[in-house]
């Protein structure tokens, strides 16, 4: 009897002592709460299949840009749906109220003043390229034959007309406070030679400005929209310009969105060497990607 007890328990022994030595504890096993939260996320991260995004853009160049990069976001299984825009306040209001996912139209320092003013929460997830902002001719066609009093039509936001006035600075046309820097308006002229006389007009009819004012300081999607071409500028921004360097256009979404992957794609596709090679071709210079 007492050795049929004994080998039971020796048997019971080797037995806890097999398990113990093939399937270790648990934890060895089996992944804890915090690895498979982590694990959750990842794949999140990288999942695209099926993913629908809204974005809105300016007509030219931003929406023919996002035209290019549809089929390479498809073969991600993006579907992108693209809503043009002809102004600088519908795409952020929209953006702001979940109609869209994204927009393409605006710079950063324009993105900011405008959640300053207007209460929105939107941020910048990268820089795709930038528009030399160009002084163009109307009624007067040469920048060395200004006349007294001349009238120079700019944007009317505060973040483009201080870009168009630093143009004009670069140009000898006029000089600013330098402590105004990108907040600078025509209030901020320290220096007016010419007695030129600056008209604050809304950004998208500088274009059609032009045949009442000597000149116009136009951003690059609206002259590109326009037919004009930067070679028919008398003046524009050159790439080691403060204006190159500051007002890159960017993707922009709202707060909270800033990680989501097929927003991320999107802004990989759009710097990729085949969307570089589009703008090169396609805008000869009125539009530069950012390198």
């Amino acid at each position: 009897m007492k050795k049929r007890v004994f080998a039971l328990l020796l048997g019971t022994v080797l037995a806890v002592g097999a398990l113990a030595g093939c399937g270790g504890t648990p934890s060895d096993s089996t992944p804890t709460e915090d690895q498979q939260t982590t694990d959750d996320q990842q794949e999140a991260e990288n999942k695209t299949e099926g993913s629908s995004i809204k974005v809105g853009a300016s007509p030219a160049p931003h929406a023919e840009i996002l035209a290019q990069a549809k089929e390479a976001l498809a073969a991600e299984g993006i579907d992108m749906q693209i809503i043009e825009f002809s102004d600088y306040v519908q795409p952020n209001t929209a953006l702001e109220s979940g109609e869209l996912d994204a927009n393409y139209f605006q710079h950063e320092p324009y993105l900011l003043s405008f959640n300053e003013e207007q209460g929105t929460h939107l941020v910048s997830i990268g820089n795709i390229h930038y528009e030399p902002m160009g002084i163009y001719g109307g009624k007067t066609t040469s920048l060395e034959e200004i006349p007294d009093g001349a009238k120079i039509a700019v944007p009317n936001d505060t973040t483009n007309e201080a870009r168009a006035l630093l143009l004009l600075e670069a140009n000898g046309i006029l000089k600013i406070n330098a402590d105004a820097g990108i907040t600078a308006t025509k209030l901020d002229i320290l220096e007016n030679p010419h007695n030129v006389d600056i008209i604050e007009v809304e950004a998208a009819q500088l274009p059609r400005s032009l045949q009442d004012v000597d000149f116009a300081v136009i951003n690059g999607n609206y002259a590109v929209g326009a037919g004009l071409s930067v070679n028919d500028a008398l003046a524009k921004e050159e790439k080691d310009s403060l204006g190159a360097q500051t007002y890159p256009n960017i993707i922009a979404v709202k707060e909270g969105s800033e990680s989501r992957p097929e927003l991320q794609k999107l802004v990989d596709t759009l710097r990729s060497d085949e969307i570089k090679d589009f703008i090169a071709e396609k805008y000869q210079g009125a539009v530069e990607p950012i390198e």
